[in-house]
């Protein structure tokens, strides 16, 4: 813990700042990216998302108080950029962000950055019908594999929660692909 509270000065003091937001970029882009990529599916939406992700966070380190990890924090700010881009996108095309995904699946075929086969595409299809906070919890515990208790700082919910949406989750899942 020590040396993230480390990094973080470097990450605030002027004079080392270029160097440590590099290394942050280099330690975190990827990672960030592909959570980004799974809520919002598209390649270049995930990009848009992610370059506002580390313009959010480079602007709001002064207040991050330290009370979860770092990475934890930055994963909160990405979860929150995608819900809104997709909120936001839903918006401007006058649909709602359930019709937007289901769109979105629609066309990862013809994703020139997307190599799944149908049986992902079916996948995806039955994640798109789960809630919200379902969908995040799914994503998070089945593709990034994350532990409970780092999705329990990103979503700021308890482990038990988290752990019966996921439960529930694949059940609705394995009920759609059974059904379909």
């Amino acid at each position: 813990m020590q040396e993230e509270k480390d990094f973080i000065r470097e990450l605030l003091d002027p004079t080392t700042q270029n160097m440590a937001f590099q290394k942050l970029l280099r330690d975190y882009q990827r990672p960030l990216y592909s959570h980004i990529r799974n809520i919002v599916l598209n390649h270049d939406d995930a990009d848009d998302v992610l370059q506002n992700t580390f313009v959010k966070v480079f602007q709001h380190l002064k207040s991050f108080k330290g009370d979860s990890k770092l990475f934890s924090w930055m994963y909160r700010i990405a979860t929150n950029e995608a819900i809104t881009f997709i909120n936001q996108k839903a918006k401007r095309n006058g649909t709602t962000s359930e019709a937007m995904q289901t769109k979105i699946v629609e066309n990862l075929k013809a994703d020139d950055y997307f190599d799944g086969n149908e049986i992902q595409i079916k996948l995806q299809k039955a994640i798109i019908l789960l809630p919200e906070k379902q969908q995040l919890v799914f994503k998070m515990k089945y593709f990034e594999e994350l532990k409970y208790e780092e999705i329990s700082e990103i979503l700021g919910t308890s482990v038990g929660a988290l752990k019966a949406s996921y439960h529930h989750a694949v059940k609705k899942i394995e009920d759609f692909i059974t059904k379909n």
